[in-house]
């Protein structure tokens, strides 16, 4: 009589690799390295003028998508009044948006999962109408290309340059809501939002940062303010309890730097260097490659080491992981990974965790997916900021069924 078999899944089985080996990501231990990518969504509801709240909906969808030992880090999220002033843009700045995140904390917990709160201010990223009139601030006044979401021309509504005052104060200010964050909200720690063309990397590219003050002109004065925040943060609620998300490659939203590599490099130095209260657990970096737009080679042709057969190796994320990893700093990247090129960058060990951002949209059971070799669904990109109604293309994703198989 044949002996019975197991079914052979349809795709890889990424189970015992690398990808689902157990790591120490500051004080968590994660149990496998499949992580949720901040994600704006847009599906918070409106409490008042900038205050949203994350109601049941948010709920679901991140107690959906955690998983035992596995780590989700949250859409970006305003650490004050007007920080963003996108709709549905959740905050941490009022007892009911911290009543409300408790909630969903509560429920990844459940599951043995982690949460971080990924913390940002937008800066000359969205309009001064949008902010129920109080000017949009950046590091400069050089406005961005094209319009707000509002539509209104940017040009048209350019942004104040931030005096020293204001930017130590929101400095402070990241700190008080990193702690209302943990202390309040229950989150496992906080990512600081470094990237995309938001408000603390308008300082950092000098395309955008043309101020003659200790916050501009030299790398060493456009990272300070990045720097300090790090500082601030690591001290309010523990080093252990804080990443940091960079972007150096980045065009979005006006982003162009004339040397990325030297510049981050600089800037990671300066982070490997931090005393080790104000060292923060890991650095997340976005891969060369990805582009909102750019296809790979269109995006890498247009990076500033560009030239030669080896533009891949002279514009790569390795150069940063390199200088941080003496100093026990952990590398989280994330851009366009899937089950196929996910794999070899852990086990190469080029990075420590990889970050999914459009396959944990469409796949509540990612890990599990990846684990087992199982088929994934497709994501709908017109429902990725917003829907109508809201749980389109949020909540309505299948977990994966038996009968599938």
């Amino acid at each position: 009589m044949p002996k019975a078999t197991t079914p052979t899944p349809p795709f890889p089985a990424l189970g015992g690799t690398a990808l689902f080996s157990p790591f120490q990501l500051g004080h968590l231990k994660l149990e496998h390295r499949v992580i949720q990518a901040p994600l704006t969504r847009m599906r918070a509801d409106r409490e008042s003028a900038g205050v949203h709240v994350p109601g049941p909906r948010v709920v679901q969808h991140y107690g959906d998508r955690a998983s035992k030992g596995g780590l989700l880090l949250t859409e970006a999220t305003d650490i004050c009044h007007n920080a963003s002033a996108y709709p549905g843009v959740p905050g941490v700045f009022t007892k009911s948006q911290l009543d409300a995140w408790r909630k969903v904390t509560d429920a990844v917990h459940a599951k043995g999962g982690f949460i971080y709160s990924q913390l940002w201010h937008t800066g000359r990223a969205s309009s001064t109408g949008m902010r129920g009139g109080v000017k949009c601030v950046s590091s400069s006044a050089n406005p961005m290309d094209g319009t707000y979401f509002d539509g209104v021309k940017c040009a048209d509504d350019p942004p104040r340059p931030l005096t020293v005052d204001e930017i130590r104060a929101l400095t402070e200010e990241w700190a008080a809501a990193a702690k209302r964050a943990v202390d309040d909200a229950g989150f496992d720690g906080v990512e600081i939002h470094s990237a995309n063309g938001y408000l603390l990397e308008q300082f950092l590219h000098d395309n955008i940062n043309t101020r003659t003050d200790e916050y501009g002109g030299s790398v060493e004065n456009r990272c300070r303010f990045t720097l300090e925040v790090i500082s601030a943060v690591s001290k309010a609620i523990g080093a252990e309890k804080v990443g940091i998300r960079l972007s150096p490659y980045g065009f979005f939203q006006g982003t162009r730097d004339s040397d990325p590599n030297a510049h981050w490099s600089y800037l990671c130095k300066q982070i490997a260097s931090l005393p080790k209260d104000e060292r923060p657990s890991y650095v997340h970096m976005i891969e060369p490659r990805f582009d909102e737009v750019l296809d790979e080679d269109a995006k890498l042709a247009q990076l500033p080491n560009s030239e030669g057969q080896d533009k891949k190796e002279k514009n790569s994320l390795n150069i940063f992981r390199e200088i941080l990893l003496p100093a026990g700093v952990a590398f989280l990247a994330a851009g366009n990974f899937d089950r196929d090129n996910a794999l070899p960058k852990v086990k190469s060990g080029e990075a420590d965790g990889i970050v999914f951002g459009r396959l944990f949209i469409a796949n509540p059971d990612l890990p599990r997916r990846l684990r087992d070799g199982l088929e994934l669904n497709q994501y709908d990109r017109s429902t990725f900021y917003g829907a109508d109604p809201p749980e389109k293309g949020y909540n309505d994703y299948p977990f994966y069924s038996e009968s599938e198989s």
